[in-house]
């Protein structure tokens, strides 16, 4: 495959090596993407320096997309699908001229085929590929226009899908039909997704209630609706959870499937607590994209990211991802998952419940009250001919020794512990009862891992922290005299200086040096000093390599990281 005449500039210009040119153009094709757009998404170029490249190679002015007023977008110009498939935008139409924004000028396949489509006359306008990605987001997004449409009237009949399963033989009560609580609850629901909650708390207190949104795995007030409607809050809430409203003594779970638009909806799930002063319900929003961002988008360090994609390629073994709740162990799964998700590969998995539908992939949502356990689940999948298999968790003896035994059979097993650390994951499974041989000689990986929130990249403001401090810290000498770091400010654009989460990790092989402290039953810290020994960072180093290199703060690392 030969070089175009970008990728050759890059090259020239030390962006690339010849290597690295040739894979990026081969993978951007096989994906059937364009060049620039993979090299941002997967951080191997910056989107500035290609944008800066492109308008010396071609003479084209660069376009800041920052300055361009939305209210005169061109839409239904052009249709999504092809704003998607070619990477392009419209930004405004003259007479029978239509100027399109494009970070990768030598795109002619997409100028064809836009003015095929319009009968216009095109001309593209270069502009920076990260600002072209977040206006496309913005120009596609049909959740966004939903809420940009919904007027009072909107808000009280959005259209919520029967999730309820045919087969099912409770019967559902009539919920409230008040139409203050049900705009109320709508609103609230829409705002959560606006604003990339991953949750939703619905809180009764004996004199006040409270509405708070997680958001970057923080907690925040966003209402204080009045007491009295609480009742009603929970009523509405699970008539649209297809739950029993009469029950109000014992905890329930359900699933709300929100259709916003013709091709847009939200699944929710939904738990209901029973407090002292009324039910307490939480919803968790289920993102489909999350489970499809590709492992580069995670934040493994190149070395962990390597160790994790090998032992995903071993025939048999068991790879085991720990961590508190809400620390992004489905993610890992889910992103291995869809890695391994190809024809020739028979993948089962037994969640609970199943959060996000993989295609290609048969899921099993365990259910206790019929005896449909993990370990039940994992007989029945030795029994389906399985290559990879998903227990959602490890909980007592029975399922790690079916798991083991499936490990130990020519199967890949993947699941998760509730354990803080590598070495603690490995004690648990000994303090279980597995024997100490069998998991020296099956378990090939173990991932611990905690999510810090990235700081905004419009705001964030140096820091002068003394050597000595940072030596205090953690930080390695080396580490602390290259290191710079960033603390939050706050913008229009993000969170109180903070705007998403990125992945920190301790990604452990097992060495034949590991296997024998395990064949002895040696401890936690007998292990952690092993690994060190070994080179691979613990938590608390992955989080101040990410610190050091701008990703995070140093607070933030403090807040999700021990020594």
């Amino acid at each position: 495959m030969s070089l175009g005449g970008l990728a050759r500039r890059m090259v020239s210009e030390g962006l690339l090596s010849e290597d690295e040119a040739l894979t990026a153009t081969k993978e951007s094709s096989r994906e059937k993407r364009g060049l620039v757009p993979y090299l941002v998404e997967n951080d191997l170029v910056n989107s500035t320096k290609i944008a800066m490249l492109a308008a010396d190679e071609f003479g084209s002015p660069i376009f800041d997309l920052d300055a361009y007023d939305f209210e005169q977008y061109p839409r239904d110009l052009i249709a999504n699908n092809l704003i998607l498939a070619h990477h392009a935008i419209p930004l405004i139409k003259r007479g029978t001229r239509l100027f399109v924004a494009v970070s990768d000028p030598t795109n002619l396949i997409a100028i064809d085929e836009i003015k095929f489509h319009t009968g216009l006359s095109i001309e593209s306008v270069l502009v920076d590929e990260s600002k072209l990605q977040s206006a496309i987001e913005k120009v596609t997004d049909d959740a966004s226009d939903a809420f940009d449409d919904l007027d009072d009237e909107g808000l009280d009949d959005l259209d919520v899908v029967d999730t309820k399963s045919k087969d099912d033989e409770d019967t559902v009560a009539d919920g409230s039909d008040d139409a203050p609580v049900v705009r109320f609850i709508n609103q609230m629901l829409l705002n959560a997704i606006k604003k990339g909650a991953s949750d939703l708390h619905f809180e009764p207190y004996e004199k006040t209630y409270r509405v708070r949104f997680r958001i970057d795995g923080v907690l925040q007030n966003v209402a204080k609706p009045p007491i009295g409607l609480g009742p009603k809050m929970a009523a509405r809430l699970k008539v649209m959870s297809n739950l029993d409203i009469s029950e109000r003594r014992v905890p329930q779970d359900g699933r709300i499937k929100l259709k916003i638009s013709k091709n847009k909806a939200i699944d929710f799930r939904v738990n209901t607590l029973p407090t002292l002063f009324g039910e307490k319900i939480v919803m968790r929003i289920l993102d489909p994209s999350s489970a499809k961002m590709g492992i580069d988008a995670l934040g493994y360090e190149e070395e962990q990211k390597d160790m994790y994609l090998t032992a995903l390629e071993k025939p048999q073994g068991m790879i085991l991802v720990t961590g508190p709740t809400g620390s992004g162990k489905t993610v890992s799964l889910y992103t291995g998952l869809n890695i391994l998700n190809r024809e020739g590969i028979n993948i089962s998995t037994a969640e609970d419940p199943v959060e996000i539908n993989l295609e290609g992939i048969n899921q099993v949502n365990v259910n206790n009250k019929v005896g449909l356990d993990f370990a039940a689940a994992l007989r029945s999948f030795l029994r389906q001919d399985p290559d990879i298999i998903m227990v959602g968790e490890i909980r007592d003896l029975e399922t790690a020794s079916i798991a083991i035994k499936a490990a130990q059979t020519g199967h890949m097993v993947m699941s998760t512990l509730h354990t803080n650390s590598a070495g603690e994951t490995l004690t648990r499974m000994l303090n279980m009862g597995v024997p100490a041989f069998n998991l020296a000689t099956t378990v090939n990986l173990i991932i611990a891992q905690r999510l810090a929130r990235r700081l905004c990249s419009k705001c964030k403001a140096p820091a002068e922290i003394p050597l000595d401090v940072l030596e205090k810290e953690g930080f390695s000498p080396e580490l602390a005299k290259t290191a710079t770091l960033y603390t939050p400010v706050g913008c229009d654009s993000c969170n109180k200086g903070y705007k998403g989460r990125v992945g920190i990790y301790e990604v452990v092989r097992i060495t034949p040096a590991v296997s024998r402290i395990i064949m002895e039953e040696g401890n936690s810290i007998q292990l952690n000093e092993q690994f060190a020994k070994e080179g691979f960072n613990s938590l608390r180093k992955s989080g101040l390599v990410k610190a050091a290199s701008g990703v995070t703060s140093l607070e933030e690392v403090n807040r999700v990281t021990t020594d």
